[in-house]
């Protein structure tokens, strides 16, 4: 596990440095934790002022703290003051932590087709599938039971976890990462209702394509297009769980939080974030920089900049005062039953 003086960690994050006492500075870091349950010897962070108060509290050698950050240092808790410490706090873990090295070769159990071409440096895990015309880039990392399907073309840098799919002539980018049980490129939603009643099955007949640096994490589907093509451009990032419908767009930088929907043609701008359980309806249209908060249901366009929550989805201040409305309900109803009472007696009387 490698060890870092605060001083050396500080140099190397771009970090200013902030004691108690000289000999803070000597002080080895040998891991980056949560505030909650860092002791000496650890690093944590705060970006949520929410947590602010932890700092001055928590057991960690150092904290990466905003540049104007108040209560730090303490005797036994320095500060490294930076301007974004979400991302250093990022940076550190890269540190000192060891992800699994994979060498290359290719596992006996692998099958290859022989028309499919892989590049330099590949590492091809045990009952992978490689079909045929298919194209990956170098330094390629398939670990086991993924399955790249006939004639996909993917670029340098792959790395697919295990039971990940690439269907038929998807194309991705260069330093795509898919988590386990990944889906790209399968079947659109796509059925017509024939003279009989029952459900005609629309030939999906189009593709998926990812941009580079997109990564789709673990069970995440992207359906590829009835005609046409399905595009996450690159920089977007697609939690668990999300269901890109059939001739979707993403836009660069944009996120899709877990169990986020896209229903068929959806089209999403860039640096747009669409939190947890958000809906979208088919045929909208989400603007740049658009956020949706958790569980909104989106069924008409929205305009660039906005922050919308609920549904149907509206301005996030014109639904925090519905629900403030809402929770009176019952208070409001019961006065307006007293008042009818009252008025009710009045008559009688």
């Amino acid at each position: 596990m490698p060890k870092l003086t605060l001083k050396q960690l500080a140099e190397t994050l771009g970090a200013r440095l902030d004691c108690h006492s000289p000999a803070q500075e000597n002080t080895l870091i040998t891991g980056v934790v949560g505030i909650e349950h860092a002791t000496h010897g650890h690093i944590t962070f705060v970006a949520n002022p929410k947590y602010a108060a932890m700092a001055k509290t928590t057991g960690a050698s150092a904290v990466l703290v905003a540049e104007d950050f108040v209560g730090l240092p303490t005797e036994t808790t320095a500060a490294l003051r930076i301007k974004n410490p979400y991302l250093a706090f990022a940076k550190a873990i890269e540190l000192f932590y060891q992800p699994p090295r994979y060498s290359a070769g290719v596992h006996s159990t692998a099958v290859i087709d022989r028309s499919a071409k892989i590049g330099k440096h590949a590492h091809i895990g045990a009952y992978v599938v490689v079909g045929p015309n298919a194209s990956i880039g170098d330094n390629c990392v398939l670990l086991p039971h993924v399955v790249i399907y006939e004639g996909a073309q993917i670029g340098n840098g792959f790395f697919a976890h295990a039971h990940a799919v690439v269907r038929e002539h998807c194309r991705l980018g260069d330093n795509v990462i898919l988590q386990n049980g990944a889906i790209i490129g399968a079947d659109g939603f796509g059925f017509a209702k024939d003279d009989t009643g029952h459900w005609y099955k629309i030939v999906q007949s189009g593709t998926t394509t990812l941009g580079s640096d997109v990564e789709v994490q673990a069970n995440a589907c992207v359906d590829r297009a009835s005609i046409g093509e399905t595009h996450i451009s690159s920089g977007a990032k697609i939690d668990n769980l999300v269901q890109v419908g059939h001739g979707s767009s993403v836009g660069e930088n944009s996120l899709l939080c877990a169990q986020v929907g896209l229903a068929g043609s959806t089209e999403v701008g860039q640096n747009v974030i669409l939190a947890g359980q958000v809906g979208v309806a088919g045929h909208c249209h989400i603007g740049d920089g658009v956020i949706a908060t958790a569980q909104s249901g989106i069924p008409n366009d929205v305009e660039a900049g906005k922050l919308v929550s609920g549904y149907p989805a509206i301005d996030n201040k014109e639904w925090l005062k519905s629900v403030s409305v809402f929770n009176k309900l019952p208070e409001l109803a019961k006065a307006v039953r007293a008042s009818s009472s009252a008025k009710t007696a009045e008559v009688k009387e």
